[in-house]
């Protein structure tokens, strides 16, 4: 078991929950106001998208990263920053016997420089790399990130000196992690993202989450989450693991059943947890220490 957890919260993410759940936040302002309550609950890091704010639909606009993460440096509270930089590799494909030309609704295609454009302007402490290609259920939607993007990506970011969290959907993109750090362009400590209960990637079961940790590169950190109504049991399953803790509206709306959530309720709820089995949850500066983050702010 972990005795020494950090708490990640994931504010927003991209997926269509702002119908769902009237407290997603959307614009800039939200955004940022959320990993201000995540941060004052008890998490370390704050993992951010953005999204339109007419729409409430997944964006990657740099000004948008601009204004939340300006807003959060500003305030009088400390959260380390972690930026996603999983956009920009969505596909879908055109229906039935017709794949291409690709649908333009959905598809969001762009090189891998693109796609760190807010992360070499804004200089997080972390950003994510999705280690591979997945299908999500969603109809002919993929989420694209071919060995040569990743390698592209990685090599970026170490370049910038920001901690790459690497997330991790299944099996094969374990696999993958270790061959980046093969290639020397993951410095140490590795820091991984277990994310489990994502159709069709790994299953959040407690069998199948093992055999990922067992397979995770000696002196690597990591952390795990499941969506859903499982999310905050994982809160216990990952420090049993030896792992840390993300919770957060990104993937999960409910405190409990019928409940809405906050982000900050998420967050005080998984450090409840974690502390009542006898762990202590770390703060942003011990974060920093351990995985050795280059302050940006």
């Amino acid at each position: 078991m972990n005795h020494e957890v950090f708490i990640t919260c994931a504010v927003t993410g991209a997926g269509d929950t702002v119908g769902r759940h009237p407290g997603v936040p959307v614009s800039p302002q939200q955004i940022a106001e959320a990993s201000i309550e995540a941060a004052k609950a008890g998490a370390a890091i704050a993992h951010i998208h953005v999204r339109d704010p007419k729409t409430g639909k997944a964006a990657r606009k740099v000004e948008l990263y601009r204004e939340v993460v300006e807003r959060i440096r500003s305030a009088n509270v400390d959260v380390v920053i972690n930026l996603t930089a999983g956009m920009g590799g969505d596909v879908v494909f055109g229906q039935g016997e017709s794949p291409l030309p690709l649908d333009p609704s959905g598809t969001d295609l762009v090189g891998p420089i693109e796609r760190l454009v807010h992360v070499a302007e804004l200089l997080p402490e972390i950003c994510t790399l999705d280690c591979g290609t997945m299908n999500f259920a969603l109809g002919d939607y993929v989420m694209t990130n071919t060995p040569t993007t990743l390698r592209t990506m990685a090599k970026r970011v170490q370049e910038l000196g920001v901690r790459p969290e690497l997330e991790v959907f299944d099996t094969g993109h374990l696999v993958f992690v270790k061959q980046l750090i093969k290639e020397g362009l993951i410095d140490d400590p590795c820091l991984i993202q277990l994310c489990m209960g994502i159709p069709y990637g790994a299953p959040d079961d407690p069998l199948t989450l093992m055999a990922l940790v067992n397979q995770v590169p000696p002196g690597a950190v990591f952390s795990a989450f499941s969506i859903g109504r499982n999310q905050l049991p994982f809160a216990a399953l990952a420090a049993i693991a030896g792992g840390n803790v993300r919770v957060g509206l990104e993937d999960n709306l409910f405190l409990d059943r019928g409940v809405p959530a906050t982000n900050g309720q998420l967050v005080e709820r998984a450090a409840a947890i974690v502390t009542a089995m006898g762990a202590r949850v770390l703060s942003p500066a011990e974060v920093r220490q351990k995985l050795k983050l280059r302050r940006k702010d």
